[in-house]
């Protein structure tokens, strides 16, 4: 059962953040260029889109697909909800930073997603490709539900309306090029991804390496500048993906999807954003403190994901599959 955990720890994708992480607390000069680490995320929001795509086209949409769709928008608007009365509770937070914080908890990381794919995929429990659809379908939800909270659940505030709100979450770029490669990879299919397949496939591997290593050095550099965060925050980073993790697991294998993708809606589950949602906080909730929810999500959750969560999750989804 703990075969899935323990091969984690010897992929290179993770070894290559573990290398990114030991570099930055070495406090060495090792640094990934901005133009180049922008590249390297384009080029895995675009593969990981078209491959998904590609995936759809080939299985179609059936039941499976649209009842993963909606657990995983039910998902999304729903585990803000859970966070927000942690971090009011425990974590002793005010309403507005605990409504900016519950909603990157909602949300998803798509390079915790990616790395828990070409893990699983390792592991010959590779998700299915409309899972690239899920992960997208959560991010919206999560903000609404997190904006709610903030504001009182209908209360006034922040500078922006609701439309200029969703306008900015679904112009993201990270959330046009997923969708818009995803599409793509339908309208195509196989046929029309071999053409372009080796470009998308061979390099896949050695560029998510390159981006761990990035984001590597940016965790562990922000983990040594954090002043905001507390102990409380810091068990609440690790507890909310272990618990949100594991009850999306749970959910997949209970709506009856296969061993990777109740894995894959497990990880979507327990990953934290720290890309669109902070975008999204910072316009319609600029009272809400950065340094607070990105430490969180980016230098503890983030971590403990890729390097000890997605191996639980992907254990868990075996025990209960078998």
């Amino acid at each position: 059962m703990f075969d899935a955990a323990i091969q984690t720890f010897t992929s290179p994708v993770v070894l290559f953040f573990v290398l990114g992480l030991a570099a930055a607390f070495a406090r060495s000069d090792l640094t990934i260029p901005e133009p180049i680490a922008k590249a390297l995320s384009l080029y895995l929001m675009a593969a990981i889109g078209i491959k998904g795509g590609v995936a759809v086209a080939k299985s179609g949409i059936d039941a499976t697909v649209l009842s993963a769709l909606g657990a995983g928008i039910i998902a999304g608007f729903t585990l803000p909800f859970f966070a927000y009365a942690v971090l009011k509770s425990f974590g002793k937070l005010d309403r507005v930073n605990s409504g900016a914080v519950a909603a990157h908890y909602g949300s998803i990381s798509v390079v915790t997603f990616v790395t828990a794919v070409e893990i699983f995929e390792g592991q010959g429990n590779a998700p299915g490709g409309y899972m690239v659809a899920v992960m997208a379908a959560m991010e919206a939800p999560a903000i609404l539900s997190g904006l709610l909270l903030a504001r009182g659940m209908g209360s006034k505030g922040g500078t922006q309306s609701s439309g200029e709100m969703l306008h900015e979450v679904f112009t993201n770029s990270s959330i046009v090029l997923l969708l818009g490669a995803f599409v793509i990879g339908m309208i195509g299919g196989p046929e029309g991804f071999d053409p372009v397949s080796p470009f998308f496939e061979a390099g896949f591997k050695g560029v998510l390496c390159l981006f761990l290593l990035d984001m590597g050095l940016i965790a562990a550099r922000r983990i040594m500048d954090a002043r905001a965060v507390t102990w409380r925050l810091t068990l609440i980073a690790i507890f909310l993906p272990i618990v949100n993790g594991a009850a999306g697991t749970a959910l997949g294998i209970a709506i009856g999807l296969d061993t990777g993708s109740a894995a894959a809606l497990g990880v979507l589950c327990a990953s934290a954003s720290y890309i669109a949602v902070p975008a999204a906080m910072r316009l319609a909730l600029p009272e809400a403190d950065p340094g607070i929810y990105l430490t969180m999500s980016l230098s503890i959750t983030f971590p403990f994901n890729v390097l000890i969560n997605i191996g639980l999750i992907s254990a868990l989804a075996v025990m209960l599959a078998g």
